[in-house]
């Protein structure tokens, strides 16, 4: 009983904190409070746009947002004096060091459905132009997303049993704080490694359960039909994520060229262009090294970005292959919390930059709760 109060609290007091400082940092900024941390701009990153689900446990709230958030947190942007530019038009901005005017992209990784039915339309109402980032193996379906398999597991069991590498134990399922626990069990299992044996593993659980993650895969992501069809649309442009969505740093040399290079030259077959953009799986410190950024350069990516949050210095325009992003988190959709996140504030005030987040490593790179 002690260790899920614990838990609660922790959860609780973690997100309350965030919430303060988002408000206070928004104020700061309506004050116009250190304009330096703005700097030229802010790229944003997202997942799902979907309405809520509503399901026993969502270990991945965090990556959903609404479409009336979308909607709300562009026309904040808007009103807070910001254009819209696609990500590669980013680059291009970056080296006009006399350009001033205070930019915005707008990301989504993954290619999930939900991008095409729900952020699409509210892209289009707004003429705002947009990225999403493919991985091969989930278009493919050859490929499943651990953290979404781990999610519907969770929510169907009310008890688990699992060898993390030190013996059985049990973990109880009985309530949403429960499931949580177990996710973030799970997910340090993950970052342990080897994450392909590790992906692995999950996906056998799951199928011993009756839940097949590259059905789910398939459920959740666009096919190849269906990125075609996007990518023709005026204001969308794919880059890419990979084949398998693993952490790049975790790979040798050699493995992680072969990551990147084979959804780059999938998407130029598939798509008729080679994508000029790539985001790094995960996106965080440990997962991307400077080695990776090396390597996106030699494979002529415009642009890289990582889920590092911060804004866009001028300092940046020589290392356009490690961008950071900004996620609009499904924890805290209000519209001011989007102008404290663009000024900056957030970040230049933290000494661990993880307003974004809060707890266990998660597929956007964050920190989940």
């Amino acid at each position: 009983m002690k260790g899920r109060f614990d838990a609660i609290w922790r959860r609780g007091i973690k997100r309350a904190l965030i919430a303060g400082g988002l408000e206070a940092s928004a104020l700061a900024a309506r004050a116009n409070i250190m304009p330096s941390a703005r700097g030229r701009g802010a790229i944003f990153t997202l997942h799902h746009v979907r309405p809520p689900e509503g399901h026993p446990a969502e270990p991945n709230a965090h990556l959903d947002i609404t479409p009336e958030f979308l909607d709300c947190a562009i026309r904040q942007l808007k009103a807070d004096g910001y254009e819209f530019l696609s990500l590669c038009d980013v680059a291009a901005r970056m080296k006009q060091p006399m350009d001033d005017r205070r930019f915005a992209a707008f990301t989504l990784d993954d290619g999930y459905r939900d991008n095409f039915e729900y952020a699409l339309p509210v892209f289009e109402r707004h003429g705002v132009p947009f990225t999403i980032f493919v991985a091969k193996g989930f278009a493919e379906r050859t490929h499943g997303m651990w953290w979404e398999t781990l999610a519907a597991l969770l929510n169907v069991l009310p008890e688990i049993r699992f060898d993390f590498g030190s013996g059985e134990i049990r973990l109880p399922l009985e309530t949403g704080t429960d499931k949580l626990d177990a996710f973030d069990h799970f997910s340090r299992f993950i970052a342990s490694g080897p994450e392909t044996e590790q992906v692995a593993t999950i996906d056998a659980l799951a199928a011993r359960h009756g839940i097949d993650a590259l059905g789910l895969t398939a459920q959740l992501t666009m096919n190849v039909e269906e990125l075609q069809a996007l990518a023709r649309h005026p204001l969308a442009s794919l880059g890419a994520h990979t084949v398998s969505h693993r952490s790049v740093a975790q790979l040798n040399r050699a493995e992680a060229l072969q990551e990147m290079l084979a959804c780059v030259e999938w998407m130029e077959e598939t798509f008729g262009q080679r994508p000029k953009s790539f985001a790094y799986p995960y996106g965080t410190a440990n997962a991307v090294s400077e080695r990776d950024k090396d390597l996106a350069r030699e494979l002529g990516f415009d642009v890289a970005v990582t889920t590092r949050p911060g804004t866009l210095r001028q300092t940046l325009r020589d290392t356009m292959t490690g961008l950071p992003r900004i996620s609009l988190n499904g924890y805290y959709q209000l519209p001011r919390y989007v102008s404290a996140l663009a000024s900056g504030l957030p970040f230049a005030l933290s000494n661990k930059p993880r307003i974004a987040g809060d707890g266990q490593l998660s597929p956007a790179g964050e920190v989940v709760g």
